[in-house]
């Protein structure tokens, strides 16, 4: 019952942030330099579709009144048409967000299954060759820039090599998911490296910690005190560290959607902008918000399973 009223209660937080994000987003696309109808039409029109293009855009009413408009009809689930595709924003979104979702779910667990075995390893094997070779690992994830990692691998694995796709989504999910692993392990492989540091620095932290050697004490297994203790104490603070680099990699999805021509809001968000499709931009910006607000909702309750001494109310037990 006590986590359901948190949930409400952050959810009724949620509110206000997001609404501020949508005026703020609607008021930096309108600050931009540039007309959005020339944009649409080019710069050779005819006057009159021009003043008749701005008429159905709005850009011809006040700010105050343009974002009334959007917001009201956002209430109902109408995020507007796009003026690039001439279809509606809704009919966009459902057709991208997939691909989006997809990649940053494929990138988290392999965030997850890598770093977390790696960092641990290393923790334990601080000082030693395993640990050596982990943090050289790390220290490479860390220095390569993204857009060469994934111009590299799409020329070793996916051209000489042909194991994965170079481009595109695929038709069936066996397709889906091999079209994922280039783009996904590019997108992963800073996040790794930091997660990998943050675990290993945490367990060398912890496996000396009074209780730990307290488990030993009491004659529990190696495996006990290590699951139990080191690793579960361990990934305590990882948590909040991890959503925060899962908020990162849907950034990072812009980039690359574009390397590997994936067709998701990142790629789309690109082409919005250039064709200053305000509709388009304000909707995907709305999206990467909620998405955001979520996984910190989903951090806080998972940071309350890992350490049941925090409770989810913010107060100590």
């Amino acid at each position: 019952m006590e986590t359901f009223k948190y949930i409400v209660k952050r959810v009724l937080q949620m509110i206000p942030v997001l609404f501020i994000a949508i005026v703020l987003i609607f008021l930096l696309m309108r600050l931009l330099p540039g007309d959005a109808a020339l944009a649409t039409l080019g710069d050779k029109v005819d006057p009159k579709v021009y003043e008749s293009l701005k008429e159905q855009m709005g850009l011809n009413q006040t700010l105050f009144t343009q974002f009334g408009i959007y917001f009201t009809n956002l209430l109902h689930g109408d995020l507007g048409t796009s003026t690039i595709y001439k279809v509606p924003v809704n009919q966009i979104i459902w057709s991208r967000m997939g691909v989006t979702l997809m990649l940053a779910l494929v990138a988290t667990l392999m965030t997850i299954v890598i770093a977390l075995p790696l960092g641990y390893l290393a923790g334990v094997k601080s000082g030693k060759l395993p640990d050596a070779l982990v943090r050289l690992f790390a220290l490479f994830g860390l220095s390569a820039p993204s857009f060469w990692v994934g111009l590299v691998l799409l020329i070793v694995f996916g051209v000489r090599l042909g194991w994965f796709p170079t481009s595109g989504w695929g038709d069936t999910w066996p397709q889906h998911l091999q079209s994922l692993v280039l783009p996904g392990f590019t997108l992963a492989l800073s996040s790794i490296a930091v997660i990998i540091r943050n675990v290993r620095s945490n367990v060398i932290d912890v496996k000396s910690s009074d209780y730990v050697e307290f488990g030993k004490s009491k004659g529990l297994s190696n495996w006990a005190v290590s699951t139990g203790y080191v690793l579960r104490n361990a990934l305590i603070p990882t948590a909040t560290l991890l959503s925060m680099r899962i908020i990162g990699m849907l950034s990072g999805a812009v980039v690359i959607e574009n390397i590997f021509t994936l067709h998701g809001i990142g790629a789309l968000l690109v082409q919005a902008v250039t064709g200053r499709d305000y509709a388009v931009v304000q909707a995907c910006v709305i999206i990467f918000v909620v998405i955001t607000l979520v996984v910190n909702l989903i951090t806080d309750i998972l940071y309350s399973v890992l350490d049941h001494r925090v409770q989810l109310g913010g107060d100590k037990a």
